[in-house]
């Protein structure tokens, strides 16, 4: 039951329905330690000549927006820094809903005010002059179309979007945000009074699905959004979450998308997850050339033909003029 203290929003019931895991749900994972250590393959020269080879699918991942001030998850041994809410924990208790939307309420501001950076630019460059084709990616906060690109793939969805995982119903982030926001009067002043007290900035917390840190007692106060069709309060960011499987549908398209493509060119993913992962394998296996740049180890580094360690922007920047764009 939602508390007293703030009227329930209208046209929904008071029950809550809990969603439990099915059997189909496969937990993607796997943090691992990575090499601290780590030793280029091959030069910018020959990644130039890779990419301008064309027909390059690019699988991009959350280092490629860092620069837009959106933190990564893991740090240079491909460990998570942070935990996320799994599916699981999201699906089988209306007080983890809570505590996820209430905590996404706020970061969510910030991550929805996040611009493309050069990186996402200089993808869409590549791809308007016909060096580079589809893009997929890992990432969820739709910069790669902000910044131009067409023909995205988007791996674990949007949160641009929500889902009822009771009746199926999709609506707009936006729309929702503007709902939370009139169930809970005063949260985001009450939040930053309390992250004021302790000397915190909700900004530097913010993580790659909009999640923060938020204290236990301003989660017990929140509204969690409940769905204007069915009800229930089992609304979902329409991504896939840690423990969640990637629609088969979608895993196939990529692997066609690869099996198609004259190169793969991995940016800033560390490929510890085999969401991502696979289809460094697949093009592997199939002998087409891949080429990683992030400044970490990845769990692909041995399928790679290229691996530069190095500062997206700065080697996309490089990779743009070598080509004269």
């Amino acid at each position: 039951m939602q508390p007293s203290s703030v009227p329930a929003p209208t046209g929904v019931t008071s029950e809550a329905a809990d969603i439990r895991p099915t059997g189909r749900l496969t937990r993607l994972s796997t943090s691992r330690p990575l090499p601290l250590e780590v030793t280029d393959l091959g030069t910018l020269h020959d990644l130039v000549e890779l990419v301008g080879g064309g027909g390059v699918v690019v699988l991009s991942g959350a280092g490629l927006s860092t620069e837009s001030g959106i933190p990564d998850y893991r740090g240079p041994d491909g460990l998570r820094r942070v935990e996320p809410m799994t599916f699981g924990e999201f699906a089988g208790s209306s007080e983890a809903r809570r505590r996820y939307w209430a905590r996404s309420y706020i970061g969510w501001q910030r991550f929805n005010a996040a611009s493309p950076n050069a990186g996402h630019r200089h993808v869409t460059e590549l791809q308007r002059a016909g060096y580079v084709g589809p893009v997929i990616t890992q990432n969820v906060d739709g910069l790669h179309q902000a910044a131009g690109a067409i023909d995205v793939t988007e791996l674990h969805g949007s949160l641009d979007r929500a889902v009822c995982l009771t009746c199926g119903e999709v609506t707009s982030r936006v729309g929702l945000h503007d709902r939370m926001s009139e169930a809970n009067p005063g949260f985001m002043e009450r939040f930053a009074a309390a992250a004021a007290s302790v000397g915190s900035q909700w900004g530097e917390q913010v993580r790659p699905d909009g999640d923060i840190v938020l204290a236990d007692d301003l989660v017990r106060s929140f509204h969690a959004p409940w769905c204007l069709v069915c009800g229930h309060d089992t609304v979902k960011p329409d991504v896939v979450f840690f423990g969640e499987s990637v629609p088969k549908a979608l895993v196939e398209r990529c692997f066609d998308l690869v099996d198609q493509a004259g190169a793969l060119l991995v940016l800033g993913s560390s490929l510890a997850v085999m969401s991502g992962y696979r289809f460094v394998r697949r093009a592997h296996r199939e002998g087409t050339p891949v080429a990683i740049v992030t400044r970490s180890a990845t769990r692909g580094d041995a399928e790679a033909s290229i691996r530069l360690h190095a500062p997206l922007g700065e080697t996309l920047d490089r990779l743009v003029d070598g080509l004269r764009v």
